[in-house]
């Protein structure tokens, strides 16, 4: 009698995970993005037209790029928080290898995290105060040599 008891305890915790992960992927699901055209412009003039899903409330910034298993070369996801500030980045449930650029409010590139670990709980530090981050797919700033001092252009950045 006792092992059947053990067996539905069990059964009934995994029943309560799984309710819970399915929860959480549809809290998720319900998560929208609007997109905008960006430009990524280095110090020597090589320029990257993106694409760029917006993470602006607190919600889409949340869920950023987490579960998505491919995105395009010329897409990424800009974070934007409405104010300038150091900040925290992470990649749990990000099953993407990413490269980070913490831009200031004109649309200058601070600093750099290259080939963030998929599913990392690790803090990737701004190490200064910027307005965005903006997240390419991983090899990014290095086909590009991409570096601190390159501009992001676009609507949301220093007004332009």
């Amino acid at each position: 009698m006792s092992m059947a008891r053990s067996l539905s305890a069990r059964s009934a915790a995994m029943a309560l995970f799984l309710s819970l992960l399915l929860f959480a992927v549809v809290a998720f699901a319900d998560v929208e993005f609007t997109t905008d055209r960006m430009r990524l412009v280095t110090a020597d003039n090589k320029i990257l037209e993106l694409t760029v899903e917006l993470a602006i409330d607190a919600d889409q910034r949340e869920q950023g790029l987490m579960f998505r298993r491919s995105m395009a070369p010329d897409h990424g996801m800009l974070f934007d928080f409405g104010e300038t500030r150091r900040v925290m980045m992470w990649m749990k449930n990000t099953h993407l290898a990413l490269d980070m650029l913490f831009v200031d409010k004109r649309g200058i590139v601070r600093t750099i995290h290259q080939d963030a670990v998929p599913f990392s709980e690790a803090i990737i530090d701004s190490g200064e105060p910027v307005a965005f981050v903006l997240e390419l797919n991983a090899g990014t700033v290095k086909r590009l040599g991409i570096k601190p001092g390159d501009r992001l252009e676009g609507a949301r950045i220093g007004g332009n």
